[in-house]
């Protein structure tokens, strides 16, 4: 299983780099050294050599947001496989229990009511105030949704299911009410929020990103052979030796920390944690020691796959990233909803 395992991180490890590269090399900007290609060269040889536009655009705007398609990717996905396993339902992503939708309901507060109380914030806060809003919401939500279906230290898992989806709904129509209340501006601002962009990218939320990632990973990507335990049942689980409601509330916990901070840089990105477990599911079936670490490797690939089409598409312009996921992520899908018919 292990030397499967590699082979299978190898291949797409070296598909990732290779997808890494072209997103540097592709999007509206003309080099002025010819082509990407010349330029990627001279960065290896002669860096000053490079002309400063093209040396800007390639390392101070491609390059980090690049890297933060790859880590949001990697995070969502990997959020998606796990509630998947959790919940033993394919269909299931972050999003189930609420936390999009806390997240969403809260960078809108941020977008329509935050030219109030800007104004009394420091500098650093007035700028980020659209992603701390949205993180505080994940949070919130995700703890609200926790508190509500755990009793006596065990966590049902039907009723986080329909609290999240209680959640979900609230928050959507707080969400369009705040809309109705929106100017002409602020409702750009917000639509285009809601439709999800790495056109915020820095090195500065990177680096945050790959803290919560990189502890995040450790805890849950090792969960494989518990998650396929748990997919004979939680009792069985708990005969095998596996600690159910510790490694349910690891899941939440973490599931909603990488969702949360994605949410807040990027906007709310759909169908990621959905469209790369299920092919990796059609290649292994439910084996869950394979499913995490690849789809780690895997939703990186999507996500800066479909934020490089989305650059140049419709150049010099930018197609919001999420309406490509989502184009991506409905027939998936109805794939499913379709599969799961003919199963009964």
């Amino acid at each position: 299983m292990q030397n499967k395992l590699r082979t299978y991180l190898i291949g797409s490890l070296v598909l990732l780099l290779l997808v890494f590269i072209l997103s540097l090399g592709f999007g509206a900007y003309v080099f002025k050294d010819r082509s990407f290609w010349t330029v990627f060269s001279k960065a290896l040889v002669a860096p000053d050599t490079i002309a400063a536009s093209d040396y800007y655009v390639v390392f101070k705007i491609r390059l980090p947001r690049a890297v933060m398609g790859m880590l949001i990717g990697s995070a969502l996905a990997v959020s998606g496989a796990t509630m998947q396993g959790m919940f033993k339902n394919p269909l299931a992503t972050p999003s189930l229990i609420g936390v999009t939708s806390g997240a969403s309901l809260f960078a809108a507060l941020a977008i329509v009511l935050g030219s109030g109380i800007r104004e009394f914030l420091p500098e650093a806060l007035q700028y980020s105030l659209i992603s701390l809003m949205a993180f505080a919401g994940a949070m919130l939500t995700m703890l609200f949704v926790y508190r509500v279906s755990t009793s006596h230290k065990k966590t049902n898992v039907v009723i986080m299911l329909l609290a999240g989806v209680a959640i979900s709904a609230l928050a959507g129509a707080i969400t369009g009410f705040l809309t109705y209340l929106t100017d002409d501006e602020q409702l750009r601002d917000l639509t285009f929020w809601t439709l999800g962009s790495l056109g915020g990218a820095s090195w500065m939320k990177n680096l945050i990103l790959l803290i919560v990632v990189f502890f995040s990973f450790v805890i849950l990507i090792p969960k494989g052979k518990a998650l396929n335990a748990l997919m004979l049942g939680e009792k069985d689980a708990a005969h095998l030796g596996f600690p159910v409601e510790k490694i349910k509330r690891q899941i939440i916990i973490f599931t909603a920390l990488m969702v949360g901070v994605s949410v807040a840089f990027a906007g709310a990105i759909g169908f990621v944690g959905l469209i790369v477990p299920y092919i990796l599911r059609l290649l292994f079936r439910s084996n869950y020691y394979l499913i995490l670490p690849l789809s780690a490797v895997l939703g990186g690939i999507l996500l800066m796959a479909a934020d490089t089409i989305s650059r140049t598409l419709v150049a010099p312009s930018e197609l919001p990233i999420g309406i490509l996921t989502a184009f991506l992520g409905a027939p998936v899908f109805i794939a499913i909803l379709i599969r799961y018919k003919k199963s009964f």
